[in-house]
């Protein structure tokens, strides 16, 4: 079914809104779910789309520079320079030892190193769009696994220039060059002419991307047309992906540096807003392209082949994963996360397999068979991640290091019980008890139990999302639950735990910012209290204090900045998904909130008010 660009798309869009809402109820990833809808709309299962599924994925292939320029936006230039160690560590290690293990089983199995090496460097990418996507909506991206596979795929991504260069040097006899190689500026040039322009190339684009693109984007605004702008953010983005092939560099690693150049721009959130949809949509094709491509008449021709190559280099790749880990010491639980979020072959393998290909040193029929294992093995990964979460974590994750100690029995009964500790728990504990209020206090970090015991506090270790702690502390008696543990994450997990099992129970939820507010608020929890914002306010009444104001006028305008503050946050959590509908909200509500306390300062009746520290307070009590 070869018709109009528009039966394509309907096609496309279709199979999206069908096979990704049906694996999200089923608990699996929205990438399964694309990678499904692309093998059953494609010319191996029913055909709706034919063999120019393959051109689709070049197209598609731009979701993933878009998601490398939108990562670089939201990683600070120095943050990168701490995780330069990492990211040189943690990679190279993986790539190499990969790349030599593949190498042996190829050689071992009777071929040649020349088909080995290209095929052992392909199979040690890792699939930067699935590996991002699926912790990014897992939201542990932030998590020591999460930037540990950022540092791997972004090592990934720098060793893809030097392999491309590297396969040239491979010659192989027999095997008929195609001619359908793509050319850059300085293919045929000497080396170190290409080695000279390639750093001159990326030199421009960090210093463009600082007193060029930074002056243009602020001309674009004084426009004031939202479309202009948007128009614009892709045409950097495009340019520098241009740039990037032109010279023979990855477009993916050319875009993830302007993002990170322009990380610390005032146009940073913009930008993040206007390509978001963009990267969204091409991303999902990009996964459904992958699954459309399965070539299952190649597969059928040899089946236990390819079936147990990839599920080979899943092993190796994971079995390397977990020993890097271990070698830069990964806690279990986030071991098997940042092995089984890694163990697929990436993106970057059909562009290393085609090259080679035209290069004649890999034959068209082991090319196609090799992209089969690397598109069954991108299969796998939501699938192992589901595993990981389902059976793997509650065994051998996040309490492994702590199952040798026994969870404590709890003897006493109260009305409140803490879950957490630290510095937010324990002043919550301090207040509550100086007024008389006893509280259950549960926290799983066995150091700081004993150490709170010493200072005098009564606390239970265990873990306080387990339903029979809970039941032990008492919790189908007691009125109120205050969830200040300092992992977002496992708060989550406790809430969640709490109002499918105790209905009753009040909840009072610790948020770290503005963000973990709205995740708790879409969790019908509606007494959220986040760290930063008190604390910053009350710095804020200092000083307003320390500048001349009264501190009752300090104190009452930090008061009603919460207020309004707080009355803001529950509008603006409904609207959150919509990144553009957000920003303008956020805007708008700024600009409200703003005057509305403007007003209030205006009409405080600074010399009639008795407030206790107005003229007429102090003469009064001067009198006395």
């Amino acid at each position: 079914m070869s018709g109009s660009f528009l039966i394509q798309a309907l096609v496309f869009m279709a199979a999206a809104i069908i096979f990704v809402p049906v694996a999200k109820r089923l608990g699996l990833s929205s990438v399964l779910g694309y990678l499904i809808g692309g093998i059953i709309i494609g010319p191996f299962v029913l055909g709706f789309i034919g063999s120019e599924g393959a051109d689709i994925m070049h197209t598609a292939e731009f979701g993933v520079v878009l998601m490398l320029f939108l990562i670089g936006l939201e990683l600070d230039p120095k943050k990168l320079w701490e995780m330069r160690r990492a990211i040189a560590g943690l990679g190279s290690l993986q790539v190499v030892t990969t790349s030599v293990l593949v190498i042996v089983v190829f050689i071992f199995a009777g071929y040649s190193w020349q088909l080995a090496v290209p095929v052992a460097l392909a199979f040690a990418m890792s699939s930067t769009a699935i590996a991002l996507q699926t912790l990014k909506e897992k939201r542990i991206l932030n998590t020591a696994a999460g930037e540990a596979s950022f540092s791997v795929l972004l090592f990934q991504d720098i060793a893809v220039i030097p392999i491309l260069a590297f396969l040239p040097l491979i010659e192989v006899s027999g095997i008929t060059a195609q001619s359908s190689h793509t050319q850059s500026l300085l293919s045929g040039q000497p080396a170190w002419l290409q080695i000279i322009t390639i750093i001159a190339a990326v030199a421009a684009l960090l210093l463009a991307g600082k007193y060029l693109v930074v002056p243009f984007l602020r001309f674009v605004s004084r426009v004031a047309l939202r479309e202009l702008f948007i128009a614009s953010a892709l045409f950097i983005v495009i340019g520098v992906a241009a740039l990037m092939i032109l010279v023979g560099l990855s477009p993916a690693l050319g875009t993830f540096l302007a993002g990170v150049v322009l990380a610390n721009s005032e146009f940073r959130h913009e930008l993040e807003s206007d390509i978001e949809p963009f990267k969204g949509i091409l991303l999902g094709l990009f996964f459904m392209s992958v699954g459309a491509t399965i070539n299952f008449s190649l597969i059928s021709e040899d089946p236990f082949f390819i079936l147990a190559l990839a599920m080979a280099v899943v092993v190796i790749k994971f079995a390397v994963l977990f020993a890097v880990g271990k070698r830069f010491r990964l806690s279990s639980d986030q071991n098997f996360i940042f092995s089984f979020g890694l163990s697929q072959i990436g993106e970057f393998a059909f562009v290393i397999l085609s090259f080679s290909n035209q290069l004649g040193i890999i034959s068209s029929s082991d090319s196609s068979k090799m992209m089969a294992v690397t598109a069954i093995t991108m299969l796998t990964t939501p699938i192992l991640m589901l595993i990981n979460q389902k059976l793997i974590d509650p065994r051998f994750g996040v309490k492994e290091i702590e199952d040798d100690i026994e969870p404590d029995k709890i003897d006493v009964r109260h009305s409140v019980i803490i879950a957490g500790f630290g510095h937010f728990g324990s002043t919550i504990g301090r207040l509550l008890r100086a007024n008389g209020i006893e509280a259950v206090i549960l926290d799983n970090d066995s150091d700081r139990v004993d150490l709170l015991r010493k200072i005098g506090f009564k606390v239970y270790y265990g873990d306080a999302t387990r339903l029979d702690l809970l039941k032990s502390a008492g919790a189908e008696e007691a009125r109120l639950l205050i969830a200040a543990i300092d992992s977002p994450e496992v708060n989550y997990q406790l809430i969640s735990t709490v109002k499918s099992n105790f209905p009753q129970l009040k909840i009072m939820a610790r948020a770290r910012n503005r963000y973990d507010a709205y995740e708790l608020l879409e969790m019908d929890v509606n007494n959220v209290y986040r760290e930063t914002l008190y604390t910053a306010v009350h710095l804020g009444v200092d000083a307003l204090t320390e500048l001349g104001f009264r501190r009752y006028t300090a104190l009452r305008q930090g008061q009603k900045f919460i207020k309004y503050d707080e009355r803001a946050l529950r509008k603006l959590a409904a609207r959150r998904h919509d990144k553009q509908e957000y920003i303008l909200s956020v805007r708008e509500e700024i600009e409200l909130q703003e005057q509305v306390l403007q007003n209030d300062l205006q009409q405080s009746m600074e010399t009639t008010d008795s407030s206790w520290d107005s003229e007429k307070v102090r003469k009064v009590l001067g009198s006395d």
